[in-house]
């Protein structure tokens, strides 16, 4: 059956900006892989560096928050399946999909969990460690309140579903495992050897605030790694460099902040070692994925390995100190042999994790299982029912009296 699909985007996906962008695309290439017709509406701003969804075969719509010309677009545009992406989507727009198109497959696409990544921070700005008590927050009540509401639920960490599981409770059936997704086949066989490759880099958005933490973590990390290699050179790249960032940059300790990066995976590939020394935040990291897909070995931490490797080891090296971080740097920078096992490492967890072909067909059974039992799977789901009550559905109305106000 050739279905239709409504993305809704909390942003317009820039693939080259953001690790969210990225897996955004390889979700819509997925649905256009089926056959099937999509479009994908938002009501965000458009930006310099977003991508030209229909040169991707994907339709677009400018859509407004709080207003009801979003009842008569859905009803008209009639989709089989309607996909929020982040939970914000779903409280501003789930309930008018509920109405206007009430047999349509809802999915919830969380990119990561806002209320993991929250609380993280949090604690981090507290100079605490951090607890699942700090999960409770409010953030968590509506984050867990849109995917008890949704049909199904995307999850991108394996440590994720594991805290939905074990301190959200909510059942396995909402929820499906999905990380990113890599074409293996295009992956070029071979990349720059260790002795054609140079300097040190990392890569991120800044205004994410994790990546912009990282960089300052990395002002202290730096001057130990450059204490060891004198004429090491740290290259920092990303999208929406602010002025202190650009502030930081000292050719004469090599801390250069690059900025942009027209092509992300191709500095990476002639850069000897990725450094991500990330303190707090959630999901899986799109740099260390594309780490392993250049083939160029990573240090980073607890944290930004989580969720990535399981059981096998590391593309590189995990330390959570400014010291032994700076100590694994430095031994990856310096050894061939230790920068050839994180190489085999990295290729190993590809494998292992990320394959397309193998992700796809489970995403694809979930989603025409979940359609073809669908009244009797939301008949089984009744905290989500009841949470769409009318007594539970302040959003909506929220929603309502602002659409009134609004009125001339």
């Amino acid at each position: 059956m050739n279905k239709k699909v409504l993305v809704i985007g909390y942003v317009w996906p820039e693939p080259n900006s953001s690790a969210a962008g990225s897996h955004m695309m390889s979700i819509l290439r997925f649905f256009k892989k089926q056959q099937w017709q999509v479009e994908f509406a938002s009501p965000a701003q458009k930006t310099e560096h977003m991508v030209d969804l229909p040169t991707e075969g994907v339709s677009t719509k400018e859509i407004n928050l709080n207003c009801a010309s979003f009842n008569e677009y859905i009803q008209a545009y009639s989709p089989d399946i309607v996909m929020f992406d982040r939970f914000m989507m779903e409280e501003q727009f789930g309930w008018r999909v509920d109405t206007y198109a009430p047999n349509a497959l809802k999915i919830l696409d969380t990119e990561d969990l806002q209320c993991l990544r929250n609380a993280r921070h949090d604690a981090h700005k507290a100079k605490r460690e951090f607890s699942h008590l700090d999960l409770m927050s409010d953030i968590a009540k509506r984050e867990i309140a849109a995917i008890l509401r949704s049909d199904m639920s995307l999850i991108i960490s394996d440590h994720e579903m594991g805290l939905l599981d074990s301190v959200f409770k909510v059942d396995a059936s909402l929820l499906h495992h999905l990380p990113f997704m890599v074409d293996l086949d295009a992956i070029a066989t071979e990349s720059p050897r260790f002795s054609q490759r140079a300097h040190f880099m990392t890569i991120g958005n800044f205004r994410h605030a994790p990546n912009w933490d990282a960089v300052l973590y990395l002002q202290e990390i730096w001057p130990l790694i450059r204490k060891q290699i004198p004429d090491a050179q740290l290259h920092i790249y990303g999208s929406y460099p602010p002025p202190k960032a650009t502030a930081l940059n000292n050719p004469k300790t090599g801390f250069l902040i690059k900025g942009w990066a027209d092509d992300a995976l191709d500095v990476m590939r002639n850069s000897r070692v990725c450094l991500s020394p990330l303190r707090f935040g959630a999901g899986i990291k799109g740099k260390l994925l594309e780490a392993m897909i250049t083939q160029t070995p990573c240090v980073t931490t607890h944290i930004g390995a989580e969720g990535m490797h399981g059981d096998l080891p590391w593309h590189g090296a995990i330390a959570d100190t400014a010291s032994e971080f700076a100590e694994k740097a430095v031994e990856l920078y310096q050894s061939e042999i230790h920068f050839i096992q994180a190489q085999r490492a990295g290729n190993a967890l590809l494998t292992h994790f990320y394959d397309q072909n193998k992700l796809q067909k489970t995403l694809l059974d979930k989603i025409n299982d979940t359609i073809r039992n669908l009244q009797t799977h939301r008949a089984n789901n009744f905290t989500g029912q009841m949470l769409k009550h009318h007594t539970m559905r302040s959003t909506k109305y929220m929603a309502q009296w602002i659409e009134a106000k609004n009125k001339p």
